[in-house]
């Protein structure tokens, strides 16, 4: 291409964006007086009421009284025995604490099953499932339950279970419990 073809090609082009840039600019100066009295209108229009801030209520603070009182911030401890007399601790049914433990001691009453019984030269067992699905055999006079259960007598449809619960003072008490035979 030549020098005066180029010069002439440069010149068309700088024409053209003059002429595009004055065609944006020609559109800028439209007539806006409907925008400005629109604008003065709404200016002229009074004010709404504004509502006043709600009223804070003072924070009401909590004043420890001067008695001694328990220390929120420590651990509870439930079942901590109150002060018994010593005399009171030792009367009334205790469990044997030299007694080995036996197997069905390790898990709740009510999740233990009677599923039947078995009698073997004169003598009457019980057949009790553990939750583990293993039949244990158990007589008069064995141990089972979390709170030092005895087995006081296997009946057709039922063992009796006498029981050693805490009272929460220091003493025990003995309670009956029942476990029915499983269908």
């Amino acid at each position: 291409m030549s020098r005066g073809a180029s010069e002439r090609l440069g010149r068309g082009a700088a024409a053209l964006a003059l002429a595009a840039t004055l065609t944006v600019l020609a559109g800028c100066t439209e007539d806006m007086s409907d925008l400005r009295g629109y604008v003065a209108e709404v200016k002229q229009r009074p004010g709404g009421r504004i509502e006043p801030l709600p009223e804070i209520e003072p924070y009401a603070t909590y004043t420890f009284p001067e008695r001694p009182m328990r220390d929120p911030f420590a651990p509870l401890a439930f079942g901590a025995p109150a002060e018994v007399p010593a005399a009171a601790q030792n009367t009334g049914p205790r469990p044997d604490p030299t007694r080995p433990r036996e197997a069905l001691e390790d898990f709740q009453l009510d999740s233990l099953n009677y599923v039947g019984t078995l009698e073997q030269s004169g003598e009457t067992w019980a057949l009790i499932r553990a939750p583990g699905g293993t039949i244990h055999r158990v007589q008069e006079g064995n141990y089972l339950g979390q709170n030092h259960g005895r087995i006081t007598d296997i009946g057709p449809r039922e063992i009796e279970v006498q029981e050693l619960v805490p009272t929460g003072q220091g003493g025990w008490l003995e309670r009956e419990a029942l476990i029915a035979l499983n269908d």
